[in-house]
């Protein structure tokens, strides 16, 4: 017996127009394979009539497993239904009245400003320009600067130190958030030398960029006094057109100018960063004091004046002429 006839032999399996399944080994029941009923129909007779399992041609059609009919969409019912009754019109015509056009809620505030220029197109009075910034508006917040001193119990203002280097500004500075915390008070030093570290970085020390570096330092303790703090301001600011600049940012009495009256030659003697000794030698250029002229302020709020070997420390000067002038705005 050839190859063929042995795969067409009885023994293995009947070819037809109809194929039968002929094996003869006799495979696992559905029972022992766990499968009890499916679909409603018991499945254990599937062993002993699994001969008469006929498969027509390709196709193999099975109704142990019944379709599973689709849940009707209720969104979807609607729009087969509007469909059908505006079949008669065209498709780009199509209307129903299933679906509402959605309306946009009316605001409040909108509505009770429609004098506003940003709704109006006529006003524009509230828009601004500042330097090289056009059309900026100013938002107001309800959260004023007397709640937040309310909230501090405290009032923010600005305390701006000033005087030639090596003067004894950042331990003054220092000194003085040391004894206004110890008082319960919130404060921030500004110092030249830190704010140069990051904000003002890009400046060098020429006329220009000296004055611009003030403004900066302005407007930022602008800030800090809005927010109720007690800023301390500590540079050198040779420039009195610089200071009267800052001190017209803030309202009357929240500027508080503190002149730290030390003649050049006890500066220069005492030269804490040898910065003297290095604008003597010609190595810096335009230093306050040697090249570059220092403008005293004229009427100050606090001087405080070196007396010689009498001379008060910082934290003395602090508590007896600063913290005193500092309490009586808050």
């Amino acid at each position: 017996m050839n190859t063929i006839q042995a795969l067409l032999s009885p023994t293995s399996c009947v070819l037809n127009q109809d194929f039968e399944c002929g094996l003869s080994v006799r495979s696992p029941s559905p029972t022992a394979l766990g499968f009890m009923k499916l679909c409603g129909v018991d499945v254990t007779g599937l062993d002993r009539s699994r001969r008469s399992l006929r498969l027509y041609g390709r196709s193999v059609r099975l109704n142990l497993l019944k379709p599973i009919k689709a849940k009707e969409d209720y969104g979807a019912s609607l729009i087969d239904e509007c469909s059908r009754e505006s079949s008669d019109n065209s498709a780009g015509n199509l209307k129903s009245n299933y679906f509402k056009p959605i309306k946009a809620k009316e605001d409040q505030d909108s509505s009770a400003n429609d004098d506003s220029p940003a709704f109006n197109g006529k006003k524009f009075r509230q828009i601004s320009t500042f330097g090289n910034s056009t059309n900026i508006l100013w938002h107001e917040c309800p959260i004023q600067k007397g709640d937040r001193q309310q909230l501090l119990q405290q009032r923010g203002c600005v305390i701006w130190l000033t005087g030639l280097s090596g003067s004894g500004k950042s331990t003054l500075a220092c000194a003085l958030s040391r004894g206004l915390h110890s008082r319960g008070k919130l404060s921030y030093v500004l110092d030249g030398d830190n704010i140069r570290h990051g904000l003002n970085c890009d400046l060098s020390f020429g006329a220009e960029d000296r004055s611009e570096n003030i403004r900066r330092v302005g407007e930022v303790a602008k800030l800090f006094a809005d927010a109720g703090v007690i800023c301390i301001t500590s540079l050198i600011s040779p420039y009195r057109m610089d200071r009267d600049a800052c001190r017209a940012l803030l309202p009357e009495g929240d500027f508080i100018e503190v002149f730290i009256d030390v003649p050049l030659h006890v500066c220069e003697a005492r030269d804490p960063k040898g910065l003297y000794k290095l604008a003597r030698a010609g190595k810096i250029k335009g230093f306050t004091g040697i090249d570059d002229p220092y403008e005293p302020p004229h009427d100050c709020e606090v001087v405080l004046q070196h007396n010689g070997i009498d001379c008060l420390s910082p934290s003395d000067m602090a508590d007896k002429e600063i913290i005193v002038s500092c309490t009586s705005v808050q």
